[in-house]
């Protein structure tokens, strides 16, 4: 009996572990997971994303039922897919839900960048989120595969909030998530930190695999 396999990358500076009440939900839903924890803070993005998105892959690939392979990501999660497949095919690619995605960088990363320590914690690829020339995400182009992105339009962190234009989730703004080529966009009143977390977020991406597109009524 075939099954669909969905590979969860945690954001920067966190582990598997913030993915793993999302991947209770998606196996309930029915889907086998591949919950997938690398080290965020040691690597560049290129680095990282030739080291996580393979483990993930050849976790799903190693359960011959699986039909296709889809992807849920958190803030630089999304960054380090949309970086592989830059480079890479992924044969049984289904649907992308990318929560929090910095894909246009982060003002917060421009502000903070000049601080010392803020690259210890931050690391290698936490330095390529910005939105200057050296931002990874603004490098990547348009998007060619199947993704809807939530947004989060609540902070807990006000201060990190004064860096960032308009609505944003206390990391990223609402606008900063957009990518051309993406196939939905959803702003849900949750934040960059617990968004993964969170019911509603949880029910829209099971509905976003399984349907293509996000559930209005939800909201």
């Amino acid at each position: 009996m075939s099954q669909d396999c969905v590979v969860l990358l945690h954001g920067l500076a966190r582990s598997a572990g913030s993915m793993e009440t999302m991947q209770e939900a998606l196996e309930d839903a029915g889907y086998v997971t591949a919950n997938i924890d690398y080290p965020s803070r040691k690597h560049t993005v290129e680095a990282l994303a030739n080291m996580a998105v393979p483990e993930g892959i050849a976790a799903c690939e190693g359960n011959d039922d699986i039909e296709r392979i889809h992807f849920v990501t958190h803030s630089l999660g999304g960054i380090l897919l949309r970086q592989y497949l830059k480079e890479n095919r992924i044969d049984k690619l289904g649907r992308v839900v990318m929560l929090g995605p910095p894909n246009q960088g982060s003002e917060v990363v421009d502000s903070y960048a000049r601080f010392k320590g803020f690259e210890w914690f931050a690391g290698p690829a936490g330095m390529q989120l910005g939105t200057g020339e050296a931002s990874v995400p603004r490098q990547l182009g348009p998007v060619s595969f199947d993704v809807g992105v939530i947004a989060g339009t609540q902070s807990i962190n006000p201060i990190l909030s004064t860096l960032l234009p308009d609505r944003d989730d206390g990391k990223v703004s609402v606008d900063a998530t957009r990518v051309e080529g993406m196939n939905d966009h959803l702003e849900l009143p949750v934040t960059h930190v617990f968004m993964m977390r969170d019911d509603e977020v949880m029910d829209q991406v099971v509905y976003y695999l399984a349907n293509g597109r996000f559930k209005r009524e939800l909201h």
